[in-house]
Parts: C-alpha cells; structure tokens; sequence
C-alpha cells in the first residue's frame, strides 16, 4: 500500500469519527438523588454591636448616671446660676456653652436658659471605635488662657478636665524681666479664678516668688508623670462600705463619674491605708501656711473679710510682690487639694511668699 492510499485511509477514519461524535448527543437529566447531610456548622462571628455594649448598655449607663448626679458638674447650682448664661463664662459654665466652645471655638452670644453639665457636655462623636476611644469632644494639650505661647499638656483623656479648670488670667507681671514696682488690683473678684488645678498639677501660672525653697521643674509632678486627673478621680466606682458592726459608713462612694477623688486609687499609689488624703501630713501643712499668708495680707491691707462673709482682695495699687503673694494664695485656696495635687510646687509657692510678706511687714514696721 502506497503513501497516498495510507493518507486517504487516515483522513476517511478522522471523518467518520467527527460525524460519530457530532452524532452523539447527551440524554436527558435523571431525576435528582436524595440531599446529602448537613456539613458542620461555622463558628459565630462576632456580634457587630459588641463594642458598643460595654458601654452603651442599659445597666452600664444607668450605672454611670447615677454616679455623675453624685457630682457637683451635674447639680451646677452655683456655677450654671452665677455664669452659666453669660458668653464670657458661658464655655465652661455651662453644658450648651461648652459644646459651643468645643464645636465652634467659641461662645457665640449669651445663653437664655443655660443648663448644667450631662453626659453629651464631655462626649460627643466616636472617632476610632477602639480602645480607650470615649468620644470625649477635647483631649489634645490646653493652649492656657493665661499664656497663649506655651502648652499645658495633663495627658490625653485629663486635658479634657484642663480646658476649664486653668487659670484665667496670668499672676502681675508674669513674663515681665523688669516688673513694675506696684500693680493696682482693679476689683474684689480679682485672681487666677475659682478653679486653676490644671495649673497646680502641671506646675505652672502662678508667681514664683524667690526664696528659699526652690521650684521644681515645670510638668515634674509625680500626680502629672504617674497619675492623673482620671487615675484619681474616675478610677473603678466604689460603692458606700457598710461596717456590719457598728452600721456606718466606712468609705464613702468615690471615683467612677462622681468625680469624687477616691482613696482607694491613692492608697494603691500609695502603698497605705490611709482613711484622708493627708499623706505624710502635706495637707496639714499646707492648710497652716495658707492661713499664715492670709493673716500676712489682711495685715498688709490687700485682703479684707472675715471667715462668715469669706475674704477678697482691696481694691487699691499695692507693691507688685504682695499682688504675687495674694494671687499665690486666693489661687491655692481655691484649687481646694490642700497641696494634694502637686506637694513641693504648693509648698515652695506658699513658703516663698510667706518669706516675701514677712520682709514686707518688718519694712512697713520700720517705716
């Protein structure tokens, strides 16, 4: 058989197959076979509202609120009544003032009906969703009132509590190299304001007077660098402890959103077992010295009163050290810690000045 007819026999053989297979065609679908058994089932993702819940559930938030109306921020009486209305205090006296501030940057007219402080006067928006997010509306460092060039930085979630408990005004002739012989004090309500903690825990604002005792380093304080205004102030709530025995109160309810300082943070810190706040005696020693710079300046002329009516300032121009001295003063008193807050700043404050106001007293003696 030749090349050829091997050839033609290959390709009738590829032709006949072709036509086989396009011949066959697939028959129709039997009919479907019984389900095979169910397959293990997945594992549960988890729930999308979890994350909210820890705080957001009802036993949670009742928790926390009846905690915050423990707080004087909740009552408001004095401060809402007083200033709460007016747009020079209205940032921080009251809670639509302060959401104006913390929205806007500003206060923009007087409030009509002022309220006080609630949950939504701090929170505002989730940012992240995570960790130790608390959609607090403010945490990053205060620019303070009384120096716009520097920065006041309690850390994170405490700058919050620093935006208003600051210092309203410099100390007389803060910042000055050559500081004017006398300073008039032009009002009764003169002063740091009501409330400068913020100041006190960074260690910062006030007059530092020399003498003997030295100041220590700006931010240094052990309540700035190992705890903070939260640590002590919103640590885990701790509910009225009963003594069985006797049926009174052991401890009272502190820390949580009561803002109540509470003592068993500090005697955590502490290492004690401490019933007050008075460790080692700073705040015994502070109250002493207060009172001691008080009596120095109702006999200097520059703070009058008495203790049922409270003191004030004299309106009048006096020697710039004895303005220092009073603003040193009225501004410790009112930061109410008793030197808690930062112990060797408030001391070296209270003692300098004290020092200075003994030397004003003998030179007004002599004359």
């Amino acid at each position: 058989m030749n090349y050829k007819s091997i050839s033609k026999l290959f390709m009738l053989g590829f032709i006949l197959a072709f036509m086989f297979s396009s011949c066959t065609k697939e028959g129709p679908m039997g009919p479907a076979g019984a389900d095979g058994s169910d397959g293990t089932d997945g594992t549960d993702g988890v729930d999308g509202q979890v994350t909210c819940l820890v705080c957001h559930s009802g036993a949670n938030m009742e928790a926390k609120q009846g905690q915050f109306w423990m707080s004087a921020h909740a009552v408001g009486a004095i401060a809402v009544d007083y200033a709460g209305g007016r747009a020079s205090c209205a940032e921080c006296h009251s809670h639509e003032g302060f959401v104006q501030y913390t929205t806007l940057g500003e206060v923009l007219g007087d409030i009509t009906n002022p309220s006080a402080w609630e949950c939504n006067t701090c929170h505002g928006l989730h940012k992240t969703f995570e960790g130790q997010d608390y959609a607090l509306r403010l945490d990053d460092p205060v620019t303070p009132k009384f120096d716009k060039t520097i920065t006041m930085d309690l850390g994170g979630n405490s700058n919050l509590c620093a935006n208003c408990h600051q210092s309203r005004r410099a100390a007389p002739e803060y910042g000055v190299e050559e500081p004017a012989d006398s300073f008039r004090i032009t009002s009764t309500h003169y002063g740091p304001h009501h409330g400068a903690q913020g100041n006190v825990v960074a260690g910062m604002g006030f007059a530092e007077i020399p003498g003997s005792v030295a100041y220590p380093e700006v931010g240094s304080s052990k309540h700035l660098n190992q705890a903070s205004c939260v640590g002590c102030h919103m640590a885990e709530f701790n509910e009225n402890d009963f003594d069985d025995e006797d049926g009174k109160v052991d401890q009272f309810a502190q820390g949580g959103h009561s803002f109540i300082p509470s003592m068993k943070a500090c005697n955590d810190c502490h290492s004690a077992n401490e019933t007050n706040f008075n460790y080692g005696g700073v705040q015994t020693e502070v109250h002493e010295m207060l009172l001691e710079l008080r009596d120095q300046l109702i006999a200097l002329g520059v703070v009058e009163g008495n203790e049922d009516d409270g003191f004030h300032p004299h309106v009048g121009t006096f020697p710039t050290v004895q303005v220092q001295a009073f603003f040193n003063w009225t501004g410790l008193e009112e930061d109410r810690s008793l030197g808690a807050h930062n112990p060797k700043y408030v001391k070296a404050l209270l003692r300098n000045s004290i020092e200075a106001m003994e030397a004003e007293l003998s030179a007004t003696a002599d004359n």
